[in-house]
């Protein structure tokens, strides 16, 4: 490892506090802060004595696929910590050491919830994990956030963040709380769940606009980093279409292998679609792009989300 000649933020640089990240990190520290110990579940326990199984299977499927995604992106975040602390960009590692607690306390929450609620201790919930989930997370997750730990290079970083970012958070696990809110019935049951959801939620959108931030970045700099992105999008949304949507016709028609939401697969399917031609099209924005333009640019959808908060 090279030795250190200066620290930037004792340099004449600075700290860019108007930066995007500082930005993102002023909001974690005011409403990143909140405790997974501290929510009450009584009614939570109350509400599940009450469901009938339909209802309990649908919601534990759908919890057990956040536990185990919450748990592969808290593991799996780290490279992408080093990549940004090696390469100097201060602004992002600070950031980020928010962002990583956020997700640890995702993982603690949810265990959390099946513990007390549906009360499942000692049970292995690997049977709710398709092939397809396996797949995104036992395996394209892993390999694209390990390689940064051997491949520094703008395509490594774009293909690391496009799928931890981009695919993960800003269309699976998007479309997912749209499956909770279903399931919840817009927070008349669950309630401790419902009020973490809420908070979980929050803290992905400052995830997903980091991600956004830093491919923006990557593509106005190498206008080739567009075709890095689009390409893996494209290679990651049937995968993802797989674990939310409805079977290939061939299949028949019914819930497919992987889908444990409760919502239908048709509309998950469609939000979905929704979800990524927003993220494609948010990022298609950056090209030619100057970086003044992006460090300013607060007017798409995402970032408008993001502040309202």
């Amino acid at each position: 490892m090279a030795t250190r000649t200066e620290y930037l933020s004792i340099s004449r640089r600075g700290i860019d506090f108007d930066s995007v990240p500082m930005r993102l990190f002023q909001k974690s520290k005011r409403l990143g802060i909140w405790d997974p110990m501290a929510f009450d579940l009584t009614q939570d326990r109350l509400d599940w004595d009450a469901s009938d199984q339909v209802r309990r299977d649908d919601l534990l499927g759908t919890t057990t696929l956040f536990q185990a995604g919450e748990e592969a992106v808290t593991l799996d975040l780290l490279p992408l910590v080093m990549t940004v602390a090696r390469q100097g960009r201060l602004e992002e590692e600070i950031y980020l050491t928010s962002f990583l607690w956020e997700e640890a306390k995702h993982t603690e929450f949810f265990r959390r919830w099946l513990d007390e609620v549906p009360r499942i201790a000692g049970q292995d919930l690997h049977d709710y994990i398709g092939p397809n989930y396996r797949t995104l997370f036992f395996e394209e997750l892993p390999e694209a956030m390990g390689r940064l730990l051997t491949d520094q290079s703008g395509e490594a970083l774009a293909r690391a963040l496009t799928t931890y970012n981009m695919m993960i958070e800003g269309v699976l696990a998007e479309t997912g709380y749209h499956s909770y809110s279903k399931l919840l019935e817009a927070g008349r049951l669950f309630p401790g769940l419902a009020g973490a959801l809420k908070l979980i939620s929050r803290d992905e959108t400052r995830h997903i606009r980091f991600g956004v931030y830093m491919l923006q970045l990557l593509i106005q700099q190498d206008g080739a980093m567009w075709d890095v992105v689009q390409r893996r999008m494209e290679e990651l949304m049937p995968i993802v279409l797989g674990i939310v949507g409805p079977p290939p016709e061939e299949e028949g028609v019914g819930v497919p292998e992987d889908s444990v939401f409760a919502a239908d697969p048709e509309e998950m399917t469609r939000f979905a679609m929704t979800q990524y031609q927003r993220r494609m099209h948010v990022l298609e924005r950056a090209r030619g792009q100057s970086l003044a333009q992006l460090e300013d640019e607060v007017s798409d959808e995402l970032t408008e989300e993001f502040f309202a908060n």
